[in-house]
């Protein structure tokens, strides 16, 4: 990476904040991303407890350790670094393992801040979607499994996209039409009335899905990072989902790559209410975690 590229997570939170700011009157929020390097033990920086910008922030898509993959701060640290800037809320995913369940945990150690986990849909819970994996992940102790995100790391379209041999995981059979599994897990974030997550999806399946989700009656249905990457949707795209019901998270990230600001959050889309352009990440209405 580029040195004058390169961002400390702090500079890039509190970055990320400023730009959120600006963008309110328009009803968008940007996000915080992670830095990928893991390091096991308390991390060499701490959010600033007096900046009031952080005052109660709810982060719902936070990539921390333990994890197979490197991140830069554990789960617990990061609770309590959240904790003391003010944070509202934060919601943990981890690609391949549960962390609703450690939430539990943290949440026995720290308070004035909610803790809440989630599940991904990926092939350590098998090669389709496992509709008993979200089942118990909603029913564990302290009912903190707040979002079920399809497929992402090993989502058939992201396996199509980087040219991998192995077939991914499917959310649609080969007539286009959502798969019963998938339709059982949306069925299952409706009645617990959490967040279902497209993950990594393509745009064309994340519209199917949404007009799924519309049919079942899902209230919180998020297309995930929308402007990202090859998820990138069009302004038409964009449409549809939103007028199915779907709120569309937008990724601050492609912005570190050298985008312009209006470009990478796709600021061309026009829309009648932008109440459901979001960034879901960084959220001052606790909309999704029901707190």
């Amino acid at each position: 990476m580029d040195t004058e590229k390169d961002m400390s997570r702090r500079a890039f939170l509190k970055d990320s904040i400023l730009a959120g700011r600006s963008l309110m009157l328009s009803g968008i929020l940007p996000l915080k991303a992670g830095n990928y390097i893991m390091q096991e033990r308390k991390p060499d920086y701490e959010l600033n407890e007096s900046d009031s910008m952080l005052k109660g922030i709810c982060d719902i898509h936070i990539h921390a350790a333990p994890d197979s993959r490197m991140r830069s701060i554990d789960e617990w640290h990061f609770a309590q670094e959240a904790q003391k800037a003010g944070y509202r809320a934060i919601m943990y995913k981890s690609n391949d393992f549960s962390c609703h369940d450690r939430a539990y945990l943290i949440r026995q150690g720290i308070s004035d801040i909610e803790v809440f986990g989630s599940l991904c849909m990926n092939r350590v819970h098998g090669n389709r979607v496992n509709a008993y994996a979200a089942e118990k992940a909603v029913a564990t102790s302290g009912g903190l499994c707040r979002c079920i995100w399809m497929p992402t790391l090993d989502a058939e379209y992201h396996y199509r996209c980087e040219g991998r041999k192995e077939k991914g995981i499917p959310v649609l059979d080969r007539s286009g039409q959502v798969l019963p599994e998938v339709i059982r897990v949306m069925e299952i974030c409706a009645e617990a009335d959490i967040i279902f997550a497209t993950g990594h999806c393509s745009p064309q399946e994340s519209i199917i899905l949404a007009r799924k989700a519309s049919e079942i009656g899902v209230k919180r249905f998020v297309v995930t990072h929308a402007n990202s990457h090859f998820w990138m949707m069009t302004s038409d795209q964009i449409r549809q989902c939103v007028d199915l019901g779907a709120y569309i998270e937008y990724c601050y990230l492609p912005c570190l790559w050298g985008e312009k600001i209006a470009e990478c959050l796709n600021m061309n889309v026009s829309l009648p209410g932008h109440s459901q352009i979001l960034f879901v990440y960084l959220l001052i209405e606790v909309l999704f975690l029901q707190i």
